[in-house]
């Protein structure tokens, strides 16, 4: 499919949809891509997001424990010893799941809580599964 053929089925789609007209180039009339969808346009924003340097920080902070885990494999250190960078390691990365758990339930869920209905079981059966997925691990 060429780019003329797929523009010119989005605007016979925009045409339908109420777009308002304008002169394209060469003389060729198009549609101005002005459609609002139903239920208005919505930006999705994840609940880290506030947090996000936060977490980009802490998580290379693991990655730098778990480089110095290798190096200590790699230079055979005392097992003891690794062990303890693998559980700081681990202990670490707890701290982000369970920022992240906090964020996606004070802001996803709970948006889908208002909303109510299949949306919000949803969401509900999603946090569960996934709390149930870091107390086993």
């Amino acid at each position: 499919m060429d780019v003329t053929s797929g523009r010119a089925r989005a605007f016979r789609w925009l045409s339908k949809a109420g777009g308002s007209q304008a002169v394209g180039g060469m003389g060729v009339q198009h549609r101005l891509l002005n459609f609002i969808p139903p239920g208005g346009i919505v930006h999705h924003v994840n609940g880290y997001e506030q947090n996000k340097d936060d977490l980009q920080k802490r998580l290379r902070r693991v990655e730098g424990q778990v480089r110095g885990i290798a190096r200590m494999v790699d230079d055979d250190k005392y097992c003891i010893d690794i062990l303890t960078q693998v559980s700081a390691a681990t202990k670490a990365l707890e701290t982000v799941a369970l920022s992240l758990l906090g964020d996606h339930l004070s802001h996803c869920v709970a948006e889908a809580s208002a909303e109510g209905g299949q949306v919000a079981a949803d969401k509900i059966r999603e946090a569960q599964d996934a709390i149930a997925r870091l107390v086993r691990s």
